[in-house]
């Protein structure tokens, strides 16, 4: 993968790495003979789409110094991220497990996170102004914020430093109901923290939880993203992009699509029809990054959002959490569309 020439990093981004356990041919936790291994991360999954499309992407985490934590990073520079910036300390990597759900039953997620090294950073343990030394972009999420009082410090100091070096911040909302758990409200930390941001990555459940805006439920998916980002920009002063992707059933099928506003207009895909889901977990990263690549890669936005649809309809082809897919292969998949044919 060709990377861009000279040291220039073109987005960083910052989150906990994790160890993802899923069971075995679809059987649930209760019956399960055992567990694939992936490793994941919001953030992670950002970097490895953007590395692997030749971007110079940096991802920096807290992970314990063993074996586990080193297996996982050596993947990820397998697919050209950037891991200089890792720091190690604690005594654990964070861990969930998931069931595959299917039409008539939903996925299962457990998380095993606390107390890991993640959850246990600290202000100052982090040296931001080095770290974010000649770099374009800072991409953050909810996730990390949602982890505890620590990571949500780190977070807003990761932010100031972003903002004090004129770096362009991108920031996911991604809401996770079973994260919140050390004594505050999402609506406490999370508009604080997105003030900072131009880019936002978002759905309509998160926006209500985070900001209390709400949308009529009766009007088309297009018009309710409209009055989100309406409504948003008078809650994230610096918002200049906005993107959201949906799922809807028509005619008892799964169809995939999102929205853009951008330069003060507002972009639609027209959608994939999915008829099968590999695995779902990691669609909204592919997206974001799409969403990323084609901001700084400065493409049309209709093609911008184009792409990053395309991005998250293939990853959930892909099992893990990671869209190991190829620009070429996104290209052609926007073109043909879902296709089951061979190709040799």
């Amino acid at each position: 993968m060709e990377k861009t020439a000279g040291n220039k990093v073109q987005l960083a981004a910052f989150g906990e790495f994790l160890l993802r356990l899923h069971s075995h041919q679809a059987k649930r936790f209760q019956q399960t003979d055992g567990y694939t291994a992936y490793y994941a991360g919001a953030e992670a999954n950002v970097c490895v789409l953007l590395a692997r499309l030749g971007m110079n992407v940096n991802y920096i985490s807290r992970v314990p110094d063993n074996d586990l934590s080193l297996a996982g990073i050596q993947q990820l520079k397998s697919h050209g991220v950037g891991t200089d910036q890792m720091l190690f300390g604690g005594d654990r990597l964070g861990l969930y497990f998931t069931e595959s759900g299917n039409h008539i039953r939903s996925s299962r997620v457990i998380y095993d996170r606390t107390g890991t090294s993640f959850t246990e950073l600290q202000t100052g343990m982090i040296n931001w102004k080095q770290v974010l030394q000649n770099t374009d972009y800072f991409h953050w999420s909810g996730v990390a914020a949602a982890l505890s009082a620590s990571a949500a410090s780190v977070c807003a100091e990761a932010l100031e430093v972003a903002v004090e070096l004129g770096l362009t911040i991108s920031g996911d909302f991604n809401y996770r109901s079973k994260l919140w758990q050390y004594g505050k409200q999402p609506k406490e930390v999370m508009p604080a923290l997105l003030q900072y941001c131009s880019i936002a990555v978002a759905d309509l459940d998160a926006v209500s939880i985070y900001y209390e805006i709400e949308t009529n439920k009766q009007l088309p998916l297009e018009e309710r993203f409209k009055q989100t980002f309406q409504q948003l920009q008078h809650k994230m002063p610096k918002l200049q992009t906005l993107g959201m992707s949906f799922r809807k059933t028509i005619q008892q099928q799964t169809v995939y699509l999102a929205a853009l506003a951008h330069g003060g207009e507002y972009y639609f895909s027209e959608g994939y029809t999915i008829p099968v889901v590999t695995d779902q977990i990691g669609t909204g990263d592919a997206f974001t990054a799409g969403i990323l690549y084609g901001l700084m890669q400065q493409m049309a936005p209709q093609n911008i959002i184009n792409f990053a649809t395309a991005c998250g309809a293939l990853k959930q082809s892909i099992a893990g959490d990671w869209a190991i897919v190829s620009k070429p292969e996104i290209e052609e998949f926007i073109q043909t569309g879902v296709s089951g044919r061979i190709i040799r």
